[in-house]
């Protein structure tokens, strides 16, 4: 069977999420760190970038593009380093920049990098920072088991040393960690007024990162990932690639 998908704008916007000039550019960058491709009109990172969007087997892939599924395969693994590329620039330390943390369970099937977690499947915690006002990602975290809680996952990160000197804000689970957490309600000591409206701001602002995590989970592989030893941290980082060029102009 001939290859049906093709590095045409209805193929490339259907099965990666990106418009042809972004995808364009993605290709270029890989380009340029070495992923010299076979051309003849298919880019070479296309069976990964659609292998991120759609969660295809390697099996279900190779018809789609006329190759075999072990071409596939080694174009995933030969390419997936290439396409960790910087999220978003990083700016300089900014007391009035605000960011967000907050982590997310993705599904895994390798046990080495997982664990029965709170949502009953093997999952990883992932812990992400993004820029309040832009939405993107700044930086994301190795992969924890999934049930470890968030607060001891950002603290052992690195996370923290990224943030340094920039407002951080998260919700209540990362309560102790130095950054800025709704207010308690305790036994007896209902809210002030304020508070609850700070809180309220708080939620506000905080929800930017669930509609971030909500939208790098439209590549299917941040909801039930089959790779093994970095695959998931690298899916992740090309994943806020993606997501990065997907929202900037």
């Amino acid at each position: 069977m001939g290859g049906v998908l093709r590095a045409e704008p209805v193929w490339v916007e259907t099965f990666t999420g990106l418009r042809i000039d972004r995808f364009a550019k993605l290709v270029r960058v890989v380009k340029e760190r070495g992923g010299n491709g076979p051309g003849g009109g298919r880019p070479w990172c296309l069976p990964l970038a659609v292998y991120y969007r759609t969660k295809l087997t390697m099996r279900q892939l190779a018809p789609l593009f006329g190759i075999s599924p072990a071409t596939v395969c080694r174009v995933i693994h030969r390419l997936r380093p290439l396409l960790v590329l910087e999220p978003a620039p990083r700016p300089a330390a900014d007391v009035d920049r605000v960011w967000i943390v907050d982590g997310t369970l993705i599904p895994v099937r390798d046990r080495k990098v997982g664990a029965s977690s709170r949502n009953y499947r093997f999952s990883a915690n992932v812990q992400v920072i993004i820029d309040a006002d832009t939405r993107l990602v700044i930086a994301p975290a190795r992969p924890a088991p999934g049930n470890k809680a968030d607060a001891h996952v950002w603290r052992e990160s690195g996370l923290p040393a990224t943030a340094a000197g920039t407002t951080v804000i998260a919700d209540g689970a990362y309560l102790g960690t130095g950054l800025i957490v709704p207010h308690r309600m305790r036994a007896g000591r209902p809210l002030l007024r304020g508070q609850e409206e700070d809180n309220a701001e708080h939620r506000r602002v905080r929800a930017r990162v669930e509609h971030t995590f909500a939208r790098m989970k439209n590549w299917k592989i941040l909801r039930d990932c089959r790779q093994k030893g970095d695959g998931l941290h690298r899916a992740v980082q090309a994943v806020a690639t993606m997501h990065y060029l997907a929202m900037t102009r």
